[in-house]
């Protein structure tokens, strides 16, 4: 995918009857009004709301968000409609999206502008790549793609029931009408999809017909004669991931009820899924997810490579997911921008760097040492990127939050020894031999042991290390409270639990021995120092702490997706990750390091997709870094085997 910063719109409001781009030198929407048109041209245009009623879910993908009026027509009438679908899925490509004043702006006297107001709180910072956004507890999802619309369907996975095509006149931005952009979208058709336009421009309708749309023209609305309508007839159909069936809501089984089994099965509940987690230990989060907190934010690289653009997605959904958490329960935590220490570039050097890049500074701002020290409330030697949406979380009752939704069932005390498929389900077995539970779909979600059970299903290697890591703190200590106002991290983290209390960590070895030291103890309160300045109580009593295992691949990014069926057959083309076969109803997730808090959300958001069929929240090269077959393909790409 071409990264480049995203380019807000441009919006005249002053000329005339209806908003005008500058840039395209076109109008918005037509005189007559936005919705006027989306009601006519989009949702009649597309039998909407006949075309979606009783369904689980119905997903649409529109070129060109504009100002949100087909989105907030479409999310009205969803409300309106009583035999409306379980789900709305809304999928938008934008080069140019508006900044929230613009929006909050164009709304101001619209009939919808308490819908309107609701897009505005949740609206992300406008960074390049896919951002899922939650509405109605989840029932409505719009998904906003930030980029290109050509680079964007090379990296959308979905198949959609209605398309609506919108944007500025073909003359005017000819590649959001191009063929290979009408191409794309059939790629992207679910079975009797159909599409809508305002634009009956010949390039349009020849554009669709040879991409397997029977097309017709439809009467037309304030002033147009006609509209161009669609249905998709192909002679092939599709393949590949955006063209699997949906299984739709299923029964899962994740096992594993750390940060990993819990976002993913708060996800799927979310689409309708009944799931039932299991571990081994009695309660959630008893492992290395019971720390009593920890951090989530972006990264920054000069290339902005996967690493870069994975962690920035990831920490954008943790903090909705936080923040969701926070509004519905009292959790221990807080969203209020974490510092990340700079020990190598000059703030001048990091300012250059966010310029390159186009991000936007409620996503990332370059502080000098001052700056830094004035938001962190204790002196600090180095410049720092300030992350607004990073913060820190409890773990342990963020698991707890998710595996209290509705249609999630926990069962502890529950160790598996193996598992195995019956020709309909997938079964898991104790130490005795007995299926303990099964279901049609499978999640692997419990760190190391994931790749035991799976060793005869997937015997290719992972390259994983399991290394011990200690966190320190204090508490209780009223006389000394520790200044920091916002979470530090750089050589180590630090982040404030309260009036009285720190955390500080952590240590990594080789050593797997699970008890607390007091040289690890040491070495923590030595990093908090330099970084901070700040000591811990004298007494030591008030000292204690918590030590975990954590496990990472080789690559630094964590193993999420279907697991590669076996034996792969030896000369099939396997050098791209979705090119592997996969075995049905068999998914893992593991290998998180010490990012789980970060990343979790998202995978489990994939996860979640992959399994129901619904489109992925993450684009393809990013769910490809972190598929569980990527070493294998690796190795076919260099002619060797694995």
């Amino acid at each position: 995918m071409t990264r480049r910063g995203i380019t807000p719109a441009v919006i005249d409001f002053d000329a005339g009857d209806a908003p005008r781009s500058p840039l395209y030198d076109d109008l918005f929407h037509p005189r007559i009004g936005a919705l006027a048109q989306a009601r006519h041209v989009f949702l009649d245009g597309n039998g909407l709301p006949e075309r979606w009623a009783g369904r689980d879910d119905f997903a649409i993908l529109e070129t060109g968000f504009g100002l949100g009026n087909n989105f907030l027509a479409t999310w009205d009438l969803w409300r309106r409609d009583p035999k409306r679908p379980r789900r709305l899925h809304f999928v938008s490509l934008e080069l140019h999206p508006l900044v929230v004043a613009d929006l909050r702006r164009a709304h101001h006297h619209s009939e919808l502008a308490e819908l309107a107001e609701e897009l505005t709180a949740r609206w992300p910072p406008l960074t390049p790549g896919l951002h899922q956004l939650h509405f109605e507890a989840g029932q409505v999802r719009l998904l906003l793609a930030l980029g290109d619309v050509q680079d964007l369907l090379r990296e959308l996975v979905g198949r959609f029931d209605a398309f609506y095509l919108d944007g500025f006149a073909p003359a005017r931005n000819p590649r959001m009408w191009d063929t290979r952009v009408l191409k794309a979208l059939a790629r992207h058709a679910a079975q009797g999809a159909t599409t809508a336009t305002w634009s009956v421009a010949r390039g349009v309708r020849e554009g669709l017909q040879a991409a397997g749309f029977q097309v017709d023209l439809w009467s037309g609305i304030g002033g147009k004669r006609e509209i161009t309508v669609a249905r998709w007839t192909p002679r092939f159909e599709p393949r590949g991931p955006a063209a699997a069936a949906a299984r739709g809501p299923c029964e899962v089984l994740v096992v594993g009820a750390g940060l990993a089994g819990g976002a993913t099965a708060a996800a799927l509940a979310g689409l309708g899924c009944d799931v039932t987690v299991i571990d081994r230990q009695a309660q959630p989060a008893a492992e290395t997810s019971g720390n009593p907190a920890g951090l989530f934010h972006g990264t920054l690289h000069r290339d902005d490579g996967i690493h870069a653009r994975l962690f920035r997605a990831g920490a954008l959904a943790a903090a909705a997911a936080v923040r969701e958490a926070f509004e519905q329960h009292q959790i221990p935590g807080r969203l209020d921008g974490l510092l990340r220490l700079e020990l190598e570039l000059g703030v001048d050097e990091m300012r250059a760097l966010l310029a390159q890049q186009g991000l936007p500074a409620d996503y990332v701002i370059a502080c000098d040492a001052a700056e830094a020290s004035a938001m962190a409330g204790v002196p600090l030697a180095h410049p720092a990127w300030h992350y607004p949406r990073g913060g820190w979380v409890s773990p342990a009752a963020l698991v707890d939050h998710w595996l209290n939704r509705r249609g999630v069932r926990f069962r502890g005390r529950v160790a598996i020894e193996r598992i195995g498929h019956d020709g309909a389900r997938w079964q898991v077995f104790d130490a005795k031999g007995t299926c303990v539970a099964a279901a049609e779909v499978l999640m692997l979600a419990n760190a190391a042991d994931a790749k035991r059970l799976l060793a005869d299903l997937w015997p290719a290697a992972w390259p994983l290390r399991l290394t011990r890591g200690q966190v320190s703190a204090w508490l209780g200590d009223g006389a000394s409270a520790p200044a920091l106002r916002r979470p530090v991290a750089g050589e180590g983290y630090a982040l404030p639990l309260g009036p009285d209390g720190l955390l500080c960590g952590a240590t990594q070895s080789d050593d797997l021995d699970l008890g607390v030291t007091m040289a690890d103890h040491l070495i923590n309160f030595e990093r908090l120092r330099r970084m901070t300045g700040l000591e811990p109580p004298a007494d030591r009593s008030l000292w204690t702490g918590r030590a975990g295992q954590r496990l990472q691949a080789d690559d630094r990014l964590p193993i999420v997706g279907p697991v590669p069926a076996w034996p792969l057959i030896p000369d099939a083309r396997m050098d791209q990750a979705r090119l592997v076969p996969k075995r049905p109803g068999l998914y893992v997730a593991t290998a998180f390091g010490g990012r789980g808090l970060t990343l979790a959300p998202v995978a489990g958001q994939l996860l979640a997709a992959q399994i129901t069929g619904t489109p992925w929240p993450l684009e393809r090269s990013l769910a490809e870094a972190m598929d569980p077959a990527r070493w294998w393909v690796r190795a076919k790409r260099r002619g060797s085997s694995t």
